[in-house]
């Protein structure tokens, strides 16, 4: 059994579930959560969700699966090597993305513009309602019923106006407080798999390359490294290695910053952690400050070059077009949302616009695409 710090979630002093059930048998109540969390629907399709690229772009780009996994990974490690809940902190891994819709950052963009007037649309919100409400697997509740800790980590951040609804999960942004140090844990894994994996993408498919990167200081002296010790290494291995001890960099400088800030913060259980007045888990001022540099390097040179934003007015026009056709006549909808959606319809156009929001949130990229072809292309009808 993990041996686990005082300040760390621990299973047993759970806050519990939104509906009791009776303790699971050789399990942890989180080992539980990270259990059902694997098997949804929702953890399968993000297989094909895109992280930067579209699935069909390339079978070795990072979809959203891989990158929860690969976060999961990042987070874990850290976790065992700090005493953290490691069941806890790879549950909120792997459940972190789940409300994501398709063709990334641009679907969540789209699809929230088309809500503006309904609420408004926030992929972090969703991955809650996603496992609160949407999954459908169990007689005796809606969603999957996991712990408070788990879904606290999921909200990762949240307005003042969505929080008054959420209930205690939403207690910390009215009051200022702080998520376990699991969950915080996992923010931080989530940008380092995240900025990383995407330099290894982005040189993979030819958008930046290895002399535009040497402009940001933690790729450059990774690199540098790699050169002096490995002078005759390909571009492919060479790249690999840089990126490896990148994360590594990143990881060890996190785990001997955060060591020190949880000693002179003198926290002694989860609810000091909670009740405490900024994130006890950080990087270094300087590796903070390398990591946005390399952050704002990828959004100009990477999530802004016109192969990429192509996509995105493609992502745009598929998803916008969706939206006001099924707003318009809820009737195409697929037969099982009909009676869902008759019933919103005759409540509010604004439960109406949820449902659909529901529906192509849930879709793959290739789904989503297919399901454009059905609703407006001549002979696509089924």
């Amino acid at each position: 059994m993990q041996k686990l710090a005082p300040y760390s979630a621990h299973s047993e002093q759970s806050k519990g579930r939104l509906y009791k059930e009776s303790s699971p048998t050789y399990r942890s109540e989180f080992q539980r959560d990270r259990d059902r969390i694997i098997h949804s629907a929702a953890f399968r399709r993000l297989e094909y969700k895109t992280q930067v690229f579209v699935n069909h772009e390339g079978d070795l780009f990072r979809t959203r699966l891989t990158h929860s996994i690969e976060v999961a990974q990042i987070a874990r490690s850290i976790a065992r090597e700090m005493d953290f809940n490691e069941d806890l902190t790879e549950a909120i891994s792997l459940a972190h993305d789940l409300g994501h819709t398709p063709f990334g950052h641009s679907g969540q963009d789209t699809l929230n513009a088309c809500m503006k007037d309904f609420g408004g649309f926030e992929h972090n919100l969703q991955s809650l309602r996603m496992v609160d409400q949407l999954e459908q697997k169990y007689a005796e509740f809606p969603g999957i019923n996991l712990t408070f800790e788990t879904r606290e980590g999921i909200l990762k951040h949240c307005s003042k106006k969505n929080a008054r609804d959420l209930g205690d999960v939403g207690q910390r942004f009215l009051e200022g407080g702080q998520p376990s140090l699991e969950a915080q844990l996992t923010n931080i894994a989530d940008s380092i798999a995240y900025n990383n994996h995407d330099v290894d993408d982005g040189l993979r498919c030819e958008l930046i390359t290895v002399e535009q990167l040497r402009e940001t200081r933690l790729f450059a002296r990774q690199c540098e490294t790699v050169s002096k010790l490995y002078p005759q290494l390909d571009g492919r291995r060479m790249i690999n290695e840089t990126v490896r001890r990148m994360i590594n960099h990143l990881v060890v400088d996190l785990i001997e910053t955060s060591r020190q800030a949880l000693l002179d913060s003198g926290v002694r259980d989860i609810d000091e952690v909670r009740s405490y007045g900024r994130p006890l888990l950080m990087h270094s001022d300087e590796v903070a400050k390398d990591s946005l540099e390399l952050k704002q390097f990828l959004r100009q040179n990477l999530y802004q070059h016109y192969r990429v934003l192509r996509m995105s007015k493609k992502a745009e026009r598929v998803i916008s077009k969706m939206f006001h056709a099924f707003m318009d006549d809820y009737r195409i909808l697929p037969t099982q949302y009909h009676a869902l959606s008759s019933e919103m319809a005759g409540d509010s156009e604004s439960a109406l616009a949820r449902v659909v929001a529901d529906y192509i949130a849930g879709m793959t990229d290739r789904f989503a695409m297919t399901e454009y072809r059905r609703l407006f292309e001549p002979g696509e009808l089924t």
